[in-house]
């Protein structure tokens, strides 16, 4: 029988804290207790469940695999608590951060200008924007939601599909009037193509060739990290990118950008999800809202 004066709660709430804060002094000040304190409640917390949840020394603060799961399952707990005493109280509305990991692309071109009306919409939520377009994990980076490009591979994630989005190579006018435009495959051999500075699941830019579609590297002299760089590069005639749609539209309308061997049979569609760790089971009202905010009004195309 598990004994009654057990503050599971509480121990979770310190050994988050102390995950969050980055060690356990931080911790301690946050929870107005000594380090000494806060070192032996999550000592006990470990004895309790018979598995080491950090590794510690004088100057590294680890999770072990182990921690990093309860930690997981433990701010999903205390968040279903405080949506459990908020429906119990008198319906309050949703409050708190919620921590959004995206691209610079969609960050820019679709939630930025949509922000300011779910501000409005729920005061009492604060957002956090971290921009990269590489794949993160979600519970090392502290992340409620996560925009992703591609295919879903991760099966802990929970996905809410927003769209999709033709990607398109493209050039700016004065790199052709330089380079020529390419109208073949092979014509690409002889131009600099922008790419990503890291392994992404779609890697080349699938073109017509001589006996069907082919795919060509994205290697050039310059590469980048993200693709609002890859589309500033462009613009400045540095090479050829291939982007997404909803990301460059302005930019072809404009005639800042000029697309290339787009065709039906060349056309790649790139799905885009906002994520989520869990297993199907409540998720923090704060997080909620803003999922189903993303899923009426953030859909690319």
């Amino acid at each position: 029988m598990p004994r009654a004066d057990i503050n599971r709660s509480g121990e979770m709430e310190i050994f988050v804290r102390v995950v969050e804060s980055g060690g356990f002094s931080a911790a301690a000040r946050r929870s107005n207790m000594t380090p000494s304190a806060v070192s032996k409640l999550v000592g006990r917390l470990e004895t309790r469940l018979g598995s080491r949840l950090i590794n510690r020394s004088t100057r590294q603060f680890q999770l072990t695999a182990e921690g990093c799961s309860f930690y997981e399952n433990a701010v999903r707990i205390l968040a279903d608590i405080e949506d459990a005493e908020r429906h119990a109280g008198a319906g309050e509305a949703p409050r708190g951060l919620v921590r959004v990991n995206t691209s610079a692309s969609y960050a820019n071109h679709i939630l930025a200008p949509l922000l300011p009306r779910f501000l409005d919409a729920y005061p009492g939520i604060s957002v956090e924007l971290v921009l990269t377009d590489m794949v993160v994990d979600l519970v090392a980076e502290r992340a409620d939601i996560a925009i992703r490009a591609g295919p879903m591979v991760d099966s802990r994630l929970i996905a809410r599909k927003l769209g999709e989005t033709a990607l398109a190579i493209v050039g700016s006018p004065a790199y052709f009037e330089r380079h020529g435009v390419p109208a073949t495959a092979g014509d690409l051999e002889h131009h600099g193509r922008l790419g990503f500075g890291y392994r992404r699941a779609v890697g080349g830019w699938t073109v017509p060739g001589d006996h069907g579609p082919v795919e060509i590297p994205a290697v050039g002299r310059v590469s980048a990290s993200d693709g609002e760089a890859l589309r500033h590069l462009a613009i400045a005639g540095a090479g050829l990118a291939r982007l997404a749609g909803f990301s460059i539209a302005q930019d072809l309308a404009e005639g800042r950008l000029v697309a290339v061997l787009d065709t039906d049979e060349t056309r790649l569609m790139e799905a885009f999800h906002a994520v989520y760790i869990g297993q199907g089971g409540p998720l923090p009202q704060r997080v909620r809202v803003l999922l189903d905010f993303l899923a009426e009004h953030g859909q690319v195309s």
